[in-house]
């Protein structure tokens, strides 16, 4: 869990009821957002051949490397090409050098540069939808032609009005909102899979 999550002192069994209550209500957000145009926009990308970018900070950027494990093996159909699907959260000593040689907010925006354009696709993960270094990198990309989509919580903060497609939350628990995430790729990767699968 990243960010400022404050649990109150109470009994263990209102801490379960409470949180899987909040949880609830974000699976049921979910469900009412256009989950599948998004799956449509990331199988368009694998058939086109061009690449889909991941990222976001702390458990978001889990998240990113967990979605990319899961499209490029979960999704992946005997005899069919894979899907192009990179998380810029996984070059440690490129993102490091980054962050001390220039700045943090500059992390994902570094690796978009000379490998985004026309056709790709740009995924930001951020629970408040203000990460600074995720809204540079969505900026970046759709200067150069991507499309870009956001997962987010909070209301959807910055990144829901900059991004073509964009899955918001209410919730301000952080454990919440990328408990939610978490299930959200999972779907998406279904989807995908199912498509490249020719069923859907």
């Amino acid at each position: 869990m990243s960010g400022n999550a404050i649990c109150t002192l109470q009994p263990s069994d209102a801490i379960l009821h409470d949180y899987l209550a909040g949880l609830r209500s974000c699976i049921d957000e979910i469900e009412g957002q256009d989950v599948g145009a998004i799956a449509g926009v990331i199988y368009r990308t694998y058939l086109s051949g061009r690449q889909l970018f991941i990222f976001g900070n702390g458990g978001s950027a889990a998240t990113a490397s967990h979605m990319v494990c899961d499209l490029r093996k979960g999704a992946a159909v005997s005899g069919r090409q894979r899907i192009k699907a990179i998380a810029l959260t996984d070059n440690i000593s490129l993102l490091t050098a980054v962050g001390n040689d220039i700045d943090y907010e500059s992390v994902f925006v570094e690796q978009l540069v000379g490998n985004v354009g026309k056709g790709d696709v740009a995924l930001g993960i951020s629970c408040s939808g203000n990460s600074p270094n995720v809204l540079a990198a969505i900026r970046y990309a759709r200067e150069n032609g991507a499309t870009t989509i956001g997962f987010t919580g909070f209301g959807g903060g910055k990144l829901k009005q900059m991004t073509d497609l964009c899955i918001t939350l209410s919730s301000r628990d952080y454990g919440q909102v990328e408990d939610a995430h978490l299930s959200l790729e999972h779907i998406i990767t279904c989807m995908v899979r199912q498509k490249i699968r020719g069923e859907g």
